[in-house]
């Protein structure tokens, strides 16, 4: 008799998201309550495929949390696996070491939580024993290994290992619980059921090295599908991992070139075109995109100076599509090449070309801008500093976007005094 469980981790119920309810509070609503939504859709998936157990490898809740709401509806979703007698196994992750409902909630018999020391749990399917070896860290930090803590693998048991860990590391994630790859294949574990990572990756080798990545992605850092794994270990102890969707609202990038689009109608048919060809791929019930218009077009500073519009008008083309937001609009887009005008044909466009060409690339105006942005990084919380990058490279290539889109910008407002004064 096989056995079959299901793989999450990373779900982060209820996490903040301030600057997105600032930007759209009918879309900050949507996005807050899909990690709910995202718990729902893995409960469903155990009840329907009838699984032996769901694996939560760490990071559940969301830091400091102590609303009792959140409370009764991870006991309720819970509730409905233990009445149809699948259990649970979590471990805690470095965002549960913070929060207070870890302590506090009041779960069902047939989940089981791992303690700070290594605890093994063995079940027995048809002629198949498994084992479940577990350990949770009570603080939020957690810079040793934690692998020597986990019993060594017996022979004739199928074994599976649940740790919350950053392995080698990964970008714009903490250290925790670091250890090789290596050491995970040669520990002899058939399953390693990891988390931390919220980027889904199936490591190669002997053994099944797993960081299911997060559940639902919540910005527009976590884009893509997000995914469970489906795991069956048969009797002979080989393992089968299918992955399952289950993110209410997926997060996306999508670049359009305005190259050559010559009026508004025209750019507003691409960008019509373009979305609804990604929400035709995209198999969440939400669309969240994030626009980048690039190219050369003489409509580079109208929609720059009419950007509140140029969002009005694609969301209402939109709205034929059913559930696709617009998160933001980035204007990477030039005005055509300046080069042959007059010095004395237009003033405007020829400071917009002096400032490309000259003023952005002294050195004292780049560290200038580079100082107020660190400035305004630095006075943000924690959730909201990733805007300008995730590493040095990343604010570089930042700064650069700045000053390469703020010509543009300041040539698309002199544009609009122009018209103002005709």
């Amino acid at each position: 008799m096989p056995f079959r469980f299901v793989h999450t981790a990373d779900i982060h119920l209820d996490s903040p998201l301030r600057s997105l309810a600032l930007r759209n509070a009918d879309l900050g609503q949507l996005v807050g309550d899909a990690t709910r939504q995202a718990l729902v859709s893995i409960v469903d998936l155990c009840l329907a495929e009838a699984v032996d157990a769901l694996v939560i490898a760490g990071d559940l809740y969301d830091g400091d949390q102590t609303s009792m709401k959140t409370a009764r509806f991870i006991a309720t979703q819970l509730g409905r696996l233990h009445e149809a007698d699948i259990a649970v196994f979590i471990v805690r992750g470095n965002h549960d070491a913070l929060s207070k409902i870890t302590q506090e909630l009041i779960l069902p018999d047939s989940v089981k939580i791992f303690g700070s020391r290594a605890e093994t749990i063995t079940l027995r399917r048809g002629a198949l024993d498994i084992s479940l070896h577990g350990l949770s860290f009570s603080r939020p930090h957690a810079p040793e290994s934690l692998l020597p803590k986990f019993r060594a693998p017996s022979p004739d048991t199928a074994h599976i290992g649940i740790m919350h860990t950053s392995l080698a590391g990964a970008p714009g994630h903490d250290n925790y619980a670091p250890c090789s790859l290596a050491d995970l294949q040669e520990w002899g574990f058939d399953y390693w059921a990891l988390g931390h990572v919220h980027a889904r990756a199936h490591h190669p080798g002997d053994r099944h090295v797993i960081m299911p990545g997060m559940p639902q992605g919540r910005d527009i850092n976590e884009a893509g599908p997000k995914t469970v794994s489906l795991v069956t270990i048969a009797d002979d102890r080989s393992v089968t991992v299918e992955e399952r969707l289950t993110s209410i609202a997926q997060f996306e990038r999508l670049a359009v070139d305005l190259s050559g689009q010559q009026s508004w109608r025209e750019v507003i048919d691409a960008l019509e075109s373009s979305v609804a060809a990604l929400r035709a791929a995209t198999a969440a019930p939400h669309l969240v995109l994030r626009l980048k218009l690039a190219g050369e077009t003489p409509l580079s500073w109208r929609m720059r100076r009419d950007r509140d519009l140029l969002l009005t008008e694609i969301e209402q083309r939109l709205e034929e599509l059913g559930q696709t937001w617009i998160e933001k609009i980035e204007l990477a887009t030039t005005s055509p090449n300046t080069a042959e005008i007059r010095p004395s044909a237009d003033p405007v466009l020829e400071l917009g070309d002096l400032m490309r060409t000259q003023s952005i690339g002294q050195h004292s105006v780049r560290e200038t801008l580079r100082q107020l942005v660190k400035d305004v990084r630095d006075s943000l919380p924690p959730e909201a500093r990733r805007f300008a990058g995730d590493d040095e490279a990343g604010f570089e290539a930042f700064i650069d976007q700045v000053l390469s889109e703020g010509s543009e910008d300041v040539v698309a407002r002199l544009r609009q005094s122009e018209a103002g004064a005709d």
